[in-house]
């Protein structure tokens, strides 16, 4: 038996084409389901028949569900060493992006004021003070920018090199 196989990286891509796909003949089907004619006219039949659709969805839906599966599987059974820790794909991509939102978080923290102006009352001013250096945290969210980036470019280099069983001739 023959089979053909993509990698990681086309399959995530083929996911993102077959989904479009779907969405693309749902909209032809209802283009095909009901036309505007005058009375006592005869409907023209568009060229493509709503079975036509329906069988086309059906094959794209199967095809999405078993590349779905195949990603899934991939993303568990393959690791990526990263700060000298072995992970699943699936768990480096999380990772990465927690590594994304801390630094967000860090970097916001990173751009206060240590003190501030905060409001007077009377001859009394007033000051908002920061009770940590948000310069450390504008350095931390640098380093975890470089971290996630690292890791995103070390999942990247996995995707194309994991190979799944999947014939995507119907797609290119």
């Amino acid at each position: 038996m023959f089979h053909l196989s993509i990698n990681l990286a086309e399959a995530v891509k083929l996911k993102s084409i077959i989904t479009k796909k779907i969405q693309e003949l749902n909209t032809s089907v209802h283009q095909v389901t009901h036309v505007v004619i005058e009375k006592g006219q005869e409907p023209k039949q568009p060229a493509l028949t709503l079975e036509k659709l329906e069988t086309d969805l059906k094959q794209l839906r199967y095809d999405s569900r078993k590349l779905d599966a195949l990603i899934y599987r991939a993303n568990i059974n393959n690791t990526i060493t990263f700060n000298d820790e072995e992970m699943p794909i699936v768990e480096s991509i999380e990772l990465a992006t927690q590594l994304r939102a801390e630094a967000a978080f860090c970097k916001r923290l990173g751009m206060e004021d240590k003190e501030s102006y905060f409001h007077s009352v009377g001859d009394t001013m007033l000051y908002r003070v920061a009770l940590y250096e948000p310069l450390d945290y504008l350095n931390r969210a640098n380093e975890l920018e470089k971290q996630a980036h690292r890791l995103s470019n070390a999942i990247n280099a996995k995707n194309y090199q994991v190979e799944i069983d999947f014939d995507d001739a119907n797609y290119y």
